[in-house]
């Protein structure tokens, strides 16, 4: 790896532990009905993430544009490039790695689901932005989402599933990948021993409460993954503040649930 991707990923991986909890809001043509409330005041909802100190913020370059500045160069800025519907009726590039760089970003994330109809262009999408990636230094994040389509395109879990998500991500030239968590840190933990690139855990759908979440930051954080992006399980929280708080002391402290919700100001 070339020293200007690496400066740019210990930006991001800048926490002592070695791991990171960064948040998303790259919430964009999958919701074109049904907008997550805790995302539909943008400004709002980063006024509150940035309060709880996450490693870094991942959203599309059009809301970074107009909403990113008052906190530029605080927080490690990742632009997703990649935005899809669920049916892949839509797949769309909506940016490339040189206006990402001069966004002042410190990475590139792509988005691609695998096992369907559309794998081969997804696959193709993320190797050529590796590719324009590599030359300007620009670390590339990929978040991969196997899924079935027998049961609505579905994303699915099963340890099979994901380490064929994550060997697609190492193949197409991935500086680090994002998938699913499998359930059981046994497992993931076998998948990552297989990666020569960090594995980060997608925070996946809102659990039924935060004390739930950090129960599976828990799992993630024992099964060696390099942390966690959250995104409902924090921006979907009535105090998201709070609550990227009590998840930053699991992944980055090694909190027990109780321990977090104490750390952060909250009950039990």
């Amino acid at each position: 790896m070339d020293l200007a991707k690496q400066i740019r990923l210990n930006r991001i991986f800048s926490h002592p532990s070695g791991r990171v909890c960064s948040v998303a809001i790259d919430h964009y043509i999958g919701y074109q009905k049904g907008l997550p409330k805790g995302l539909i005041n943008v400004p709002k909802a980063l006024r509150q993430l940035v309060a709880g100190k996450p490693d870094a913020v991942t959203m599309l370059k059009g809301m970074a544009k107009s909403a990113w500045g008052p906190y530029a160069g605080s927080v490690p800025l990742i632009i997703q490039a990649v935005t899809f519907t669920a049916d892949e009726r839509v797949i769309e590039n909506a940016a490339n790695p040189e206006e990402v760089l001069r966004l002042g970003a410190d990475a590139i994330a792509v988005s691609l689901g695998v096992y369907g109809p559309n794998e081969g262009k997804f696959l193709s999408l993320l190797t050529k932005m590796s590719e324009q990636a590599d030359r300007i230094g620009l670390p590339v994040i990929a978040h991969i989402y196997p899924r079935d389509f027998s049961k609505g395109a579905a994303v699915v879990h099963d340890p099979e599933s994901i380490m064929w998500a994550v060997r697609c991500g190492i193949e197409s030239g991935a500086d680090v990948i994002k998938v699913p968590f499998t359930g059981d840190a046994k497992s993931y933990r076998d998948i990552i021993a297989t990666s020569p690139v960090p594995i980060v855990a997608a925070g996946g759908p809102k659990c039924e409460d935060l004390r739930a979440a950090l129960e599976l930051m828990v799992k993630i954080v024992d099964s060696g993954a390099r942390g966690a992006t959250v995104g409902r399980n924090v921006w979907g929280s009535p105090d998201p503040t709070r609550a990227l708080i009590a998840l930053r002391g699991v992944i980055h402290d090694k909190l027990k649930p109780e321990a977090a919700l104490k750390a952060a100001g909250m009950k039990n």
